[in-house]
């Protein structure tokens, strides 16, 4: 019994190592960065995964909606990618609608950096260091790497059952975790190294890889003492390099050293401009959830409505148009003052001199009364709405591409804007000013917009915290 057990276990040992030594053949490819790795998948494979996975992103994620500074970082990306070790992969540039300090890249070429983390750099090497150490998780094939050793985990758990007979999934299930997250701060180190690397290509100090690291780290030590939690972790930075990080300095060190004629001369009033307007806290693109993504603020009115998905918006100080993208299809919302009270019906008979109104219908929604239908002279659907002094005239058409349901459905979302979206309402954004050398951050706090700890959370924006304060001639991030 013991002798047919080792004859099977000599014979299943065998099978398993020839067929390790095969996959071991196929699988092991050149890393673009320099030596060997054991990897399950091919590059047009991890492309392709990368290109699936990004169209997820965009579904799942807002696009920050500011051309211009997407397109300032998108032009860093990509001077930063083509110094790099794939420069023949088709790099995308995404910046994302999200308050949380955070960046990370995909498979295959495609790099994210939330605005919440734009809000906290103050210049444009330190934009690079971050897109250039995403980059480095890209050009090191990490997302592979990591993938393989996942599989390669589980497959080790598989042999090791059938061998033995014991269960052993618990156990191997702790190595494989172990295995992966080991990973995590060797990957990281060869993230600042390979974007240290090229932001030294590039003409940036690549010691604004350390500054951001400093960056990371103060925001970490913040939220701990004022909310006494963690702060949301750039993807494992936080747990992978303590402060004054030896091996960060050293790898960094080793991209060398660009003397004062070396370093690429930018002005840095483009950062600033580029940076100016940026949304600090929540936004109204992200309000919340599904339903709220081309949800329309108007603060001087106090209302809010959601127009259809994908439809734009032209404003004026009193009035709001949504548009299709093709321009067929419109929804224009105006005020009048209500000068004695009817019923909002009477309203559109006498005041707009429509009659006959076609499918109409009474509206009671979020405390507010109305009435709508369909103008039989134009075929357009009206709606009036009364809320506090004033009639609210909605009148809209629908195009090719979409339906009056479309547009009964944007009015039915009209309200007043609650208590707790006033940030989302009249949001808090970036600007500059300059010091003098008297103006202390205790000052600026007073007449900031931020919700909370506004004196220390302006010495994190300005690089300046925990004690710093702005010095003669320095710009200075403000928040209103």
């Amino acid at each position: 019994m013991v002798k047919a057990y080792l004859n099977n276990f000599i014979s299943l040992r065998q099978l398993l190592c020839a067929a390790g030594m095969v996959a071991l053949v196929t699988a092991c490819a050149s890393n673009p960065t320099g030596g060997a790795n054991f990897v399950l998948m091919s590059e047009s494979t991890e492309i392709e995964k990368g290109r699936e996975l990004h169209q997820e992103m965009l579904n799942q994620n807002q696009v920050y909606n500011d051309a211009e500074l997407v397109a300032y970082v998108n032009r860093i990306g990509q001077k930063m990618a083509a110094i790099s070790h794939r420069p023949e992969l088709e790099y995308v540039f995404t910046v994302i609608d999200s308050p949380d300090i955070n960046a990370f890249a995909l498979p295959g070429g495609f790099v994210y950096v939330n605005r919440g983390l734009l809000t906290y750099l103050n210049s444009e090497a330190q934009l690079a260091a971050v897109l250039g150490h995403e980059i480095g998780h890209i050009t090191a094939r990490h997302a592979v790497r990591q993938q393989t050793a996942a599989r390669s985990a589980n497959a080790a758990s598989i042999a090791l059952i059938f061998a033995t007979g014991v269960d052993l999934r618990e156990t191997t299930s702790l190595i494989s975790g172990a295995l992966i997250s080991g990973y995590g701060r060797d990957m990281e180190l060869e993230a600042d190294s390979l974007g240290a690397e090229y932001l030294y290509k590039a003409g940036y100090d690549p010691n604004a890889m350390v500054e951001v690291i400093e960056v990371l780290k103060n925001h970490e030590d913040f939220m701990k003492r004022t909310s006494n939690r963690t702060a949301v972790a750039y993807h494992g930075l936080f747990a992978s390099h303590p402060r004054n990080d030896t091996r960060l300095q050293e790898v960094v060190g080793k991209a060398g050293t660009l003397s004062a004629q070396q370093v690429v001369q930018k002005d840095p009033a483009e950062f600033r401009s580029q940076m100016t307007g940026l949304i600090v806290g929540p936004s109204p693109q992200n309000a919340a959830g599904g339903e709220q993504r081309n949800r329309y603020y108007q603060s001087l009115l106090n209302y809010t409505l959601i127009f259809p998905e994908g439809w734009l918006k032209e404003e004026t100080t009193t009035t709001v148009t949504g548009l299709s993208a093709d321009g067929g299809s419109r929804l224009k919302v105006e005020a009048q003052r209500l000068q004695n009270a009817k019923d909002p019906r009477l309203f559109i008979r006498e005041n707009l001199g429509i009659e006959d109104l076609q499918r109409s219908e009474a509206l009671n929604q979020f405390g507010l009364s109305g009435f709508t239908g369909i103008n039989p002279g134009s075929g357009e659907r009206v709606a009036v709405l009364y809320y506090g002094p004033r009639a609210f005239i909605l009148t809209g058409s629908a195009g090719e591409g979409s339906s009056d349901d479309q547009i009964l459905e944007s009015i039915r979302s009209f309200r007043p804007i609650q208590r707790n979206e006033t940030l989302f309402a009249n949001p808090v954004s970036l600007s500059y000013i300059q010091a003098d050398g008297r103006i202390k951050y205790a000052d600026l706090a007073t007449q900031t917009r931020l919700p909370e700890h506004q004196e220390e959370m302006l010495r994190l924006l300005n690089g300046d915290y925990p004690f710093g304060e702005p010095k003669a001639g320095q710009w200075v991030k403000i928040a209103n």
